[in-house]
């Protein structure tokens, strides 16, 4: 390869959550960038073109490059998959759903951009978790992402109390997720396991018309909540 060839960019194009319209979440701009781009890394392929198609993605994907990285790829042929950056394309790199590199494994992609010298350009669209943390009232200037807690009951609920403590020693939002069909038992978890005080916001469906925003007491989810099973939600702690 010519060391004097230009590289190519790697655009952060974040995706819609759930089934919403990209031109009723993303920027005119984020999709104008989708849709100028004809090389990208994303989660799953069928995901990406679903995406591209309802942005008005018109290009053949016959000769549209979509490979797939996701937490089973090989993290040793990370060269390979920027290889049309190194070669002067531009790229973008697709999250399943809202922002790239934030509970998504592409932060590994983006790793290798920047020690190849790879230009790598964040694009704006939907992080559920910003969005839920905008909307529960809780501290915004002092927060955590935790991913997933745990699945076993017990250690599940110890993690719960060891956030319960963080969110009042540090005055600290704590946030997580959970796989949809596990919502209703992390909900119920919450609400025996924190404080009866204890603030909890459990925000659903962001972005979609069936969107709920909910913050409660502990003691308060007790009484009854809305329906979580199989839906995207994102859970937040605060005292």
């Amino acid at each position: 390869m010519d060391q004097k060839m230009k590289k190519g960019t790697l655009y952060l194009i974040p995706s819609v959550i759930g089934d919403s319209l990209p031109g009723k979440v993303l920027p005119a701009g984020t999709i104008g960038v989708l849709l100028s781009i004809r090389h990208f890394i994303a989660e799953e392929a069928t995901t990406a073109r679903r995406l591209l198609r309802k942005a008005g993605f018109i290009a053949d994907f016959e000769t549209t490059t979509i490979q797939v990285f996701n937490e089973h790829s090989h993290p040793g042929n990370i060269l390979e998959y920027l290889e049309p950056a190194l070669q002067g394309n531009d790229m973008g790199l697709l999250s399943e759903a809202g922002v790239p590199c934030v509970a998504d494994p592409g932060a590994a992609i983006v790793e290798a951009s920047h020690q190849l010298g790879i230009k790598v350009v964040p694009l704006t669209g939907p992080s559920s978790i910003l969005l839920a943390l905008m909307a529960s009232g809780f501290n915004g200037q002092n927060f955590t992402f935790h991913g997933y807690l745990p699945i076993e009951k017990s250690e599940r609920a110890k993690k719960i109390r060891e956030l319960e403590r963080a969110a009042k020693e540090k005055d600290q939002t704590q946030i997580f997720i959970e796989t949809p069909y596990r919502n209703r038992q992390m909900l119920a978890a919450l609400a025996e396991t924190c404080s009866r005080n204890t603030r909890i916001c459990v925000a659903i469906d962001l972005t979609l018309d069936s969107e709920e925003i909910t913050v409660k007491t502990a003691g308060d989810w007790k009484g009854g909540h809305p329906e979580v099973h199989k839906r995207p939600a994102v859970f937040l702690i605060y005292i």
